[in-house]
C-alpha cells in the first residue's frame, strides 16, 4: 500500500493571542502576524504536490487553509468536524480567570486533561470521536497522495494521539504552536510521525 502523507498544520496566530484566552469554538480571525506566518508556511509548501487542502469551518483555520492552498490553485475543503474542542463556558476566559471563578473544576481539569469534560463543552474523548473519523476519511480518500489538514491545537493533538496509539492523557505532550507543521505518514494500519511542531522560518 502506498503511503499517504498528511501535512498537519495549526492555523496562524489569532487576534488577541497575547491574552492566552481559551478560544475553543469562538470564531476569532487571524492577526496580521498570523497572516504573515501562514504566507511563510505556504511558500515552504509551494513545491509539495498537494492533492487537496482541508480545514475546519472556523475562520482562523479556513483563512489559513486558503493561504496554503493558493500556490496549488486549490480551494480548501471545509470539514466542520475538524473544529477545535468546544470549551463551553470557559471560552473567552484566561486560565487565571477560570481558576478564580471555578478553582475546583480548574484543578480537576489539570489533574485529568485526557478525560475532563469542559463545563457545557466537550471532553478529549468527545473531540476524538468526531475528529478521528473525519481524519480517517481524508486519509483514505487520498490514499497515496499528499494532503494538508489545517486545524487547531486540540484537534491536531487528538489526531496525533490517536494516530500514534497514545493514551489521551498524553495530549499536551505534543507541542502545537501557531502556524506549526507536523508531518504524518499514513500506512493504513499504522502511522509514522516524521515532523512535529515545526514553525515557519522567519
Amino acid at each position: 500500500m502506498a503511503s499517504t502523507w498528511i501535512y498537519l498544520v495549526r492555523h496562524g496566530s489569532v487576534a488577541g493571542a497575547e491574552t492566552r484566552r481559551f478560544v475553543g469554538h469562538l470564531d476569532v480571525p487571524l492577526s496580521p502576524l498570523g497572516e504573515a506566518e501562514m504566507e511563510r508556511l505556504a511558500a515552504r509548501l509551494a513545491g509539495v504536490p498537494l492533492a487537496a487542502v482541508y480545514a475546519s469551518d472556523l475562520d482562523r483555520s479556513r483563512r489559513s487553509a486558503e493561504i496554503i492552498a493558493r500556490p496549488h490553485r486549490l480551494t480548501p475543503r471545509i470539514v466542520p468536524d475538524l473544529r477545535e474542542m468546544a470549551m463551553g463556558r470557559w471560552e473567552g476566559l484566561t486560565a487565571d480567570e477560570i481558576h478564580a471563578h471555578e478553582p475546583d473544576a480548574f484543578r480537576d481539569w489539570m489533574a485529568r486533561v485526557g478525560d475532563f469534560p469542559f463545563p457545557e463543552g466537550e471532553s478529549v474523548p468527545d473531540l476524538v470521536a468526531r475528529v478521528w473519523p473525519a481524519f480517517e476519511r481524508i486519509a483514505k480518500t487520498h490514499a497515496g497522495d499528499r494532503v494538508a489538514v489545517v486545524a487547531h491545537g486540540g484537534t491536531n493533538r487528538a489526531i496525533l494521539c490517536r494516530a500514534l496509539d497514545l493514551p489521551l492523557d498524553r495530549l499536551l505532550a505534543f507541542g502545537q504552536d501557531y502556524a506549526a507543521l507536523s508531518l504524518l505518514e499514513w500506512r493504513g494500519d499504522r502511522s509514522v510521525l516524521h515532523v512535529l511542531n515545526q514553525t515557519p522560518v522567519t
